[in-house]
């Protein structure tokens, strides 16, 4: 939020309340970050002009930055006797890679006015293959959401025109959910943006150095499923 100081008098009317149907200051200075205006009347209009080229001041500066994995790992042992600091390094530095990664995603997505979670479904429905098509019902359980709020994705995303919903004429019980070409469209451009992204992350890396990581990190995922079969990777929708 944007802050002015306002150094001045409102004008009032005959009743001594101050008025500002007109939208006009009578000031004698506006001042804004030790910056001040010169006198002269401010409209509406003016004010906002002048706001774009005013620096916002920045979240970063209010809040404090996040430790550093080592000050993190510190912080934890001296908390935590038992702790294995090799093990911690992974798990964290796996956690924060996941949290920037999703961030990243989300602003690529953002730019096609889509969201993370729209990309999802989209994923779902070309993973299926010709002719990309499931039910709800199969979608909410690929997604990990209940089926309300499976339907409410399906809602926004037909009103869209990224899939279609219509009734199986086989089976008139039955909805199908369809991809569409403007939504396939979305799908690949999102996956060409994402791949500059993800060729960039691992450029320090070695041919047989990304084979090496995707195996080990295939072999922690395949630990994980096997220990928590039921879980799916959210604690709530994502809606």
């Amino acid at each position: 939020m944007v802050t002015l100081t306002y150094l001045g008098q409102i004008e009032g009317d005959r009743s001594g309340r101050s008025r500002l149907d007109s939208h006009t200051l009578k000031t004698s200075t506006l001042k804004f970050e030790d910056k001040e205006y010169m006198p002269k009347d401010f409209n509406a209009n003016e004010v906002r002009a002048i706001l774009p080229g005013m620096s916002e001041p920045s979240d970063a500066a209010h809040s404090p930055a996040e430790p550093s994995l080592e000050e993190q790992i510190a912080a934890y042992q001296r908390e935590f006797q038992g702790l294995d600091p090799q093990v911690e390094q992974v798990v964290s530095a796996l956690q924060r890679l996941n949290r920037r990664m999703n961030v990243a995603y989300g602003r690529q997505t953002a730019t096609l006015n889509m969201s993370n979670a729209e990309w999802e479904v989209l994923k779902a429905l070309v993973v299926a293959g010709s002719p990309y098509q499931m039910g709800p019902g199969e979608l909410a359980k690929r997604l990990g959401l209940t089926p309300a709020a499976m339907t409410h994705r399906i809602d926004r995303m037909a009103s869209e025109g990224l899939v279609t919903r219509e009734r199986d004429e086989a089976n008139r019980v039955r909805v199908i959910v369809e991809l569409t070409q403007e939504g396939r469209e979305k799908w690949v451009e999102a996956m060409r943006m994402a791949s500059v992204f993800e060729e960039d992350l691992l450029q320090d890396l070695s041919t047989e150095e990304r084979g090496q990581l995707g195996e080990m990190l295939t072999r922690l995922l395949c630990r994980v499923e096997d220990a928590q079969p039921d879980a799916d990777g959210r604690l709530n929708d994502l809606d």
